[in-house]
């Protein structure tokens, strides 16, 4: 059996939803944009891509009409390159990477890209039109328990006090912002080019404006300033917007490929797919998905939970993400060591390429060899791939 590698992984910075500047910047263009500069990243021929498979929480109104292929299209792909929408809500962006990777392992394919695309300014939480299935929700209603109070029930289930999320909130916007400064963003951002019109004295005026960092960043925020906040969900709860994740607009892609197309192209990937695990959970506690993936995937890939330099793990809300930290026992200082979605925001089904592309690219910075990505995922479920520095 041959192995899988991601031979390169990008992502447009995280625009906040409904006020930042993709917020009029279609999905399907924005993935677009992402697989075209993979493609002139990577130095591929386009003809060499066998598949697009393409992640949407949401893929309906600008992401529907299968946005996959709809992307595919506009990113200047040969009609002859397929493409296809992949939807397990939070971890569509990761279930296409492990699909790509799964499919070259199997020897079904040698080139594929994968990644996700959401515009949660474009396209509402539970769409356009949300329909609960009567009878599921009648005989299961904790199925479709707003994601705010299932972090209020993990919280008070694993005793994550509102300080303590205050705190890990602030954090995240210092890592955050220090990987800005740094410029450790700087492999993995594809800029957008953002054009406006307004009439200005009668005339119509044109401006293009670029977007080359994460939106959602706040330097000046602190445990004093998150602690004034007032519960966002619940009348007497904990959790607030500044300690939840960000809204946000983005889309990522990664170039998944065979052993064969490297030895035949000589090019060097950033890292190898290890394995790849999705558990399900009780849905009204859907936070601690990682807490059963994350051991699953590692002892798929056979590595000891020690061995792994950094774990991206998605921060749905610091409720949920500390609780999974402190049951798996993970060190701090090794979880998003870069910040994460609640300072660089969590757009839905881009979010897992998009914990890829920065977890490959921060590997090969630090040196680390084992890296997890991993989130729990509406619905109660949680998913998680461990990849291995090139």
């Amino acid at each position: 059996m041959s192995a899988a590698y991601v031979l390169a992984a990008v992502r447009t910075p995280g625009g906040k939803a409904k006020k930042g500047k993709l917020k009029d910047v279609r999905p399907d263009d924005l993935a677009a944009l992402a697989i075209r500069a993979l493609l002139d990243r990577s130095g591929i021929d386009p003809r060499d891509v066998e598949d697009v498979l393409l992640g949407c929480a949401f893929p309906e109104g600008e992401a529907g009409m299968n946005v996959g292929r709809i992307a595919a299209m506009k990113a200047g792909l040969p009609h002859e390159v397929p493409g296809q929408t992949v939807n397990r809500f939070c971890a569509s962006g990761l279930q296409t990477i492990a699909t790509a990777a799964e499919r070259i392992l199997a020897g079904g394919a040698d080139c594929v890209i994968a990644g996700g695309t959401e515009s949660m300014s474009l396209i509402p939480m539970g769409g356009q039109k949300f329909s609960a299935n009567p009878g599921l929700a009648g005989a299961w209603p904790e199925a479709y328990a707003s994601m705010g109070i299932t972090a209020e029930i993990v919280a008070r289930k694993h005793q994550v006090s509102r300080a303590d999320q205050d705190a890990f909130a602030a954090e995240s916007h210092r890592r955050a912002a220090a990987a800005q400064e740094t410029g450790r963003f700087g492999d993995e951002l594809v800029p957008v080019a953002v054009e406006t019109a307004a009439l200005v004295g009668g005339k119509l005026r044109k401006r293009t404006e670029t977007l080359a960092a994460d939106e959602g960043v706040r330097r000046d925020t602190s445990p004093e300033a998150l602690a004034r906040l007032k519960p966002a969900f619940q009348v007497d709860g904990t959790v607030t917007a500044g300690n939840s994740s960000q809204m946000t607009d983005g889309a990522a892609a990664a170039l998944v490929v065979s052993e064969a197309f490297l030895a035949r192209t000589g090019l060097q990937p950033l890292g190898r797919f290890v394995s790849f695990a999705v558990k399900g959970v009780p849905p009204e506690q859907m936070g601690i998905g990682p807490v059963e993936a994350i051991p699953a995937a590692l002892k798929r890939a056979g590595v000891a939970r020690g061995d792994v330099a950094a774990f991206e793990l998605n921060e749905a809300f610091a409720a949920q993400a500390l609780a999974c930290v402190r049951a798996l026992d993970l060190d701090p200082a090794r979880v998003n060591p870069l910040g994460g979605a609640i300072a660089l925001g969590h757009p839905l089904g881009c979010t897992g390429a998009k914990l890829t592309a920065t977890l490959l690219h921060e590997l090969r910075r630090s040196g680390g060899r084992y890296g997890v990505v991993s989130m729990c995922i509406g619905g109660g479920m949680g998913a998680a791939a461990v990849f291995e520095r090139s």
